[in-house]
């Protein structure tokens, strides 16, 4: 007999809700509104970070605000997620697919058109998974995988979401499988459900079997790594320390000659003038991921080699961002699609020393986006006058 949601545990909660229908600049729904602030409908100005983009529509555009419309087919929760996991199992699938967002996030909303949007890959995953959208700033409640009572940003935040979109797989007892964060493309999204549905991920992590299954499509033929005056030359020592801080912070970049991204990444983004003047206060250091002769000094002190440092940051494709203080901390790092929007976040968070407020990259994000609407108001009221 089919499971309902268990009203024994919080009789108080209520269904998630959806947001609106999709149009610029709307107001988010009263679950996911930010208490106490007037300008909440324009905070919506594209604070996600996202993952991959094979194939992405090159006229897309990171600084779009777009409001985030979760499928029809998604569950209708009461947040109550160890229900959620057992009415999964009870239908046969293998668990959850839980995807984190927040208004205004483009790269949500291409996720969701692109690749929720094919019919094939929507199909596959319902067959296997229950799905649910998470708002990453809601106050909602919601019981956890532990059956402890908390918050939905709390839950975000317990499960290591720093950007938006992040989609995390659970199998039915809770268990995290998979956690992508950022954008992933048809193709590859369709790769990573491959992966779960005929178990590879019993036998293989993700980024080998990704790896092992890429195609030539995947890279761009015939593109080399450009020179930039940005980039530090060899040696590569990176040490720092807060014994023995650095001058200024450190952003490491991978690429590589087969690099679908990069040229894209190097002539909008590095190519902006605006942020080439932001990194000026930035050592940058630029790695061909398939490089195993270069030696290289990490800033924790260790010897290894740009494809062996690749490999041991997790990331699985290219290009590459790793963001370290001048202490050394790693505070930020993302194989995401990094756009313009992106990349001026980015910068703050690490200039601004962000981390040392206890902020992750996503609640910066958001400060900037209500700095903004704050400004656009205070410059539309001075025209008035």
């Amino acid at each position: 007999m089919p499971r309902t949601p268990s009203a024994s545990r919080r009789p108080t909660l209520r269904p998630a809700l959806r947001p609106g229908p999709q149009r610029r600049c709307a107001r988010p729904q009263p679950q996911h509104r930010i208490a106490g602030v007037i300008l909440a409908a324009r905070l919506t100005l594209l604070l996600g970070l996202p993952g991959s983009a094979a194939a992405m529509d090159p006229a897309f555009d990171d600084r779009d605000v777009m409001t985030v419309h979760y499928p029809d087919w998604f569950k209708q929760s009461f947040l109550d997620l160890p229900d959620d996991a057992a009415m999964a199992a009870d239908a046969g699938k293998q668990g959850l697919f839980i995807f984190f967002t927040t208004q205004g996030c483009s790269y949500c909303h291409l996720f969701i058109d692109a690749s929720l949007g094919d019919p094939a890959i929507a199909r596959r995953l319902r067959e296997h998974f229950d799905a649910l959208g998470l708002e990453v700033f809601s106050d909602a409640e919601l019981t956890d995988f532990d059956g402890d009572a908390t918050r939905v940003k709390q839950f975000a935040l317990d499960q290591g979401v720093q950007f938006t979109p992040t989609m995390i797989f659970y199998d039915t007892q809770g268990k995290p499988l998979v956690k992508l964060p950022g954008y992933y493309g048809p193709e590859r999204f369709a790769r990573v459900l491959d992966y779960l549905v005929d178990g590879h991920h019993a036998r293989v992590g993700l980024r080998e079997y990704l790896a092992q299954t890429e195609t030539d499509a995947d890279g761009a033929a015939g593109w080399t790594l450009p020179d930039d005056p940005l980039f530090e030359p060899p040696p590569h020592a990176l040490v720092r320390s807060a014994a023995m801080p650095a001058e200024r912070p450190l952003l490491v970049l991978f690429e590589g000659g087969d690099c679908e991204r990069c040229p894209r990444f190097h002539d909008e983004v590095l190519g902006d003038a605006d942020i080439r003047a932001k990194l000026d206060g930035f050592d940058i250091v630029r790695l061909d991921a398939g490089d195993t002769a270069t030696p290289v000094l990490t800033p924790d002190g260790e010897r290894t080699n740009p494809q062996h440092w690749y490999a041991a940051l997790g990331f699985t494709q290219l290009p590459a961002l790793a963001f370290f203080a001048t202490d050394g901390r790693r505070v930020l790092e993302t194989d995401a699609v990094v756009l313009l929007g992106r990349m001026h976040n980015s910068i703050g968070f690490v200039a601004e020393r962000a981390y040392e407020r206890g902020w992750n990259y996503q609640r910066y994000a958001r400060s900037q986006a209500m700095a903004r609407a704050r400004a656009e108001d205070d410059g539309a009221s001075a025209q008035q006058q």
